[in-house]
């Protein structure tokens, strides 16, 4: 069955947040134009080292890139860093943040394409707007023998924008990793693991808080690592 743009909005107006697994994500992606899966992740083999860890960690790699999208059309913006202040981002933020431009192939790769049309439908529905800004993050979290990587080092936290679709790209050698979701009073809503590429969660920024617990390998002698696709959408 065809996941559509509206169970997700309904659901995350219900919740305040949404998972939808891979055979379900890949259905409402192809109906957008989804083709290429694989050049799409093998482009996360090419991401630069985040320097601005203030504790010190050498375990995440990403890109990011800014789009303004309406009802007509997305179009990428001029570079630029990416700032959280310290009210959001406790461990990073209050710094502006330069990484590595997500490259022109996947700024306009079938995929991303796909996946952010999606995303834009669920959360124009949830609330009408003109014009959105998507910021847009290539992650990659790697971990090694005594070395536990964290996907979101500072905790439970809200990203200071209006809507976040996280979707996993790959997992290897990787155990843990576990979502979990609370509300405003930071009492339990859900937890999962995003396990296949394409597994996704959709978040309203304004109501509940997000993290996920640390990564570490299976097997300690093999390299280990989990990619995911963030795009977070605010109302201008």
């Amino acid at each position: 069955m065809l996941l559509e743009p509206g169970t997700i909005a309904a659901e995350l107006t219900v919740a305040g947040f949404a998972r939808h697994d891979a055979p379900q994500m890949e259905t409402a992606l192809a109906a957008r134009g989804l083709a290429d899966w694989d050049s799409f992740a093998a482009s996360w083999n090419d991401l630069g080292i985040d320097a601005y860890m203030a504790d010190g960690g050498r375990y995440r790699r990403r890109r990011h890139a800014v789009f303004h999208r309406d009802l007509d059309a997305m179009v990428r913006m001029p570079h630029r860093a990416h700032y959280q202040s310290v009210d959001y981002n406790n461990l990073n933020g209050g710094v502006a943040r330069w990484f590595d431009p997500v490259t022109n192939q996947i700024a306009r790769h079938p995929v991303l394409l796909a996946s952010l049309d999606l995303a834009y439908q669920v959360f124009n529905r949830v609330t009408p707007h003109g014009l959105w800004e998507i910021e847009l993050h290539q992650f990659r979290i790697s971990a090694g023998t005594g070395a536990e990587g964290k996907p979101t080092p500072e905790g439970m936290h809200r990203d200071g924008v209006d809507f976040v679709m996280v979707m996993l790209v790959t997992r290897e050698n990787v155990q843990s990793g576990v979502t979990s979701i609370e509300d405003a009073d930071h009492r339990a809503l859900g937890s999962f693991t995003l396990t296949h590429p394409m597994d996704a969660t959709f978040v309203d920024d304004h109501r509940v808080y997000h993290g996920v617990t640390p990564i570490v390998p299976v097997n300690p002698e093999a390299p280990a690592w989990r990619d995911v696709l963030v795009a977070t959408f605010r109302r201008i």
